[in-house]
């Protein structure tokens, strides 16, 4: 799950229908990829970094609770 991703599109006040209308998926998969059922592809990620420049890109994608090996 990318938490940090979460708290910071709530605190920039962005729903995540906005989110998705930027990336151009819909709402569900933006819920499938914060909480790490899907992948974000490298557009979606460049994406979100333009979006929220004045975050780190290691600090957004941190995972929350790794997936085991």
């Amino acid at each position: 799950m990318y938490k940090n991703l979460s708290d910071v599109l709530k605190a920039e006040g962005i729903t995540q229908k906005e989110y998705g209308i930027l990336l151009g998926i819909s709402e569900k998969s933006i819920t499938n990829k914060i909480s790490g059922v899907t992948e974000f592809t490298y557009s979606e990620f460049k994406k979100t970094m333009l979006l929220l420049k004045k975050y780190n890109a290691d600090f957004l994608f941190a995972e929350s609770n790794p997936k085991s090996a």
